[in-house]
């Protein structure tokens, strides 16, 4: 069974919520990875799709605790 995933909320990392209005029009830099634990985007199930740039592909836990990433 795959789960949709819609995110309601991610947090960016080292990024100060002042600086945030600042840089909207800005690329993110490396210290501002945006950051998703995984069991948000599992949410209890085995595996997910996650449609990019028109392709689909799975992100699969496996029993060892591993992410995989398939198209």
């Amino acid at each position: 069974m795959q789960a949709t995933l819609t995110l309601p909320t991610a947090r960016r990392v080292a990024a100060p919520s002042s600086a945030l209005s600042e840089r909207a029009s800005q690329p993110a830099s490396a210290a501002e990875d945006l950051s998703v634990d995984s069991e948000l985007l599992l949410r209890g199930q085995k595996s997910v799709s996650i449609v990019h740039n028109g392709a689909t592909y799975r992100l699969q836990a496996t029993k060892l605790g591993k992410l995989i990433l398939t198209k």
